[in-house]
């Protein structure tokens, strides 16, 4: 029996500096404090939800070894992934494997698509000889779709974009990782090319146990894929609970606001609203991040929220809040609190 795998982050702060950013001050925290836990046992699909610059894809980029954070950890079954080394960081590169945004960046366009199935294949051993390697990756593309003869053997630019995204869902198929870090996978496919790659997502953790993180701004996307939802802004995750429990029943008013700003479909209605951006509702009494970073917006805010950053409260069974209108901080908070105190 294969033992769980995890990929913890504790206090994980990512903080941009010069250049540019010294018109604001010099400094961007894109990334404040965030800690979570992602299991291979039980698998789990668990969406972050953020709208743009809200920290989501660098969060990704951190745990794809992309970029080194500028405080706090991240632990793959305990160790640092930064300090990884040999066969620990050969483990890590295959078990944790990503999905881009952009269908039309992520290909060298100098190399046929296959040679991203032929280099795994030969650096983890997947297959012995080619028939069976080729074998390997036509059931591949066909788990996800795809026709191996309108694929195999062509340029990135002879493809479309939902047709190259396919194919980085046929790769991931071909390693069974334990995590799929997938950073806005759909925003840039059309309707019905969407509904099947999310298909195939929940195939990936109903049939292969893979656990996924999926990041988008969409919250519909969230709630169709369901597990976990974690809503994250300007930089930390403010809300964390089952998908139904945060879409339908939202507990920290930015994300009340976030989903109130939903329009309502009604076939048998136009729309004539207009979509009021929340404002400024309250004076700022404090520039300093050490407080709720919604409290200029918030039509619950109160003096505590000016002086104090919230930690996680319980709103319900398995929902948290970053909120002060709740109760006793959650005992993942503490617990957390212990491990990296």
């Amino acid at each position: 029996m294969n033992q769980p795998k995890e990929i913890a982050l504790r206090d994980v702060t990512q903080t941009f500096r010069g250049g540019a950013l010294s018109a604001i001050g010099g400094e961007l925290v894109a990334v404040d404090r965030v800690s979570f836990t992602l299991s291979s046992d039980p698998s789990r699909i668990t969406s972050l939800v953020g709208e743009s610059g809200s920290g989501k894809s660098t969060i990704a980029r951190i745990i794809l070894g992309l970029q080194r954070p500028t405080g706090g950890t991240v632990t793959y079954n305990g160790k640092d992934i930064f300090c990884l080394e040999g066969r620990d960081y050969d483990t890590y590169r295959r078990d944790v494997q990503p999905v881009f945004q952009d269908p039309y960046g992520i290909f060298n366009p100098f190399y046929r698509v296959d040679r991203i199935f032929w280099r795994p294949i030969e650096k983890f051993g997947l297959a012995t000889g080619k028939a069976r390697g080729l074998r390997l990756i036509e059931e591949s593309f066909e788990a996800v779709d795809l026709r191996p003869a309108d694929v195999l053997g062509r340029y990135p630019h002879q493809l479309s974009g939902g047709q190259r995204q396919r194919v980085m869902l046929a790769r991931v198929h071909m390693l069974r990782p334990a995590f799929i870090i997938a950073d806005e996978p759909v925003s840039m496919l059309d309707a019905a090319i969407r509904v099947m790659f999310l298909n195939v997502q929940l195939d990936f953790r109903e049939k292969y146990g893979m656990t996924t993180l999926f990041i988008t701004h969409d919250l519909s996307t969230a709630y169709y894929l369901g597990g976990e939802t974690m809503v994250i802004s300007q930089g930390r995750i403010v809300e964390r609970g089952r998908a139904e429990d945060v879409i339908t029943r939202p507990a920290h008013p930015y994300t009340q606001q976030l989903i109130a700003s939903v329009p309502e479909p009604d076939p048998d209605a136009r729309w004539t609203d207009r979509i009021e951006v929340s404002e400024q509702t309250a004076e700022v009494k404090s520039a300093s991040r050490d407080r709720c970073l919604f409290a200029e917006r918030c039509p619950h805010v109160k003096e505590r929220c000016w002086k104090t950053r919230p930690a996680m409260m319980d709103v319900r069974t398995g929902h948290v809040a970053a909120c002060y209108l709740y109760g006793a901080a959650s005992h993942e908070e503490s617990r957390d609190a212990a491990v990296t105190h």
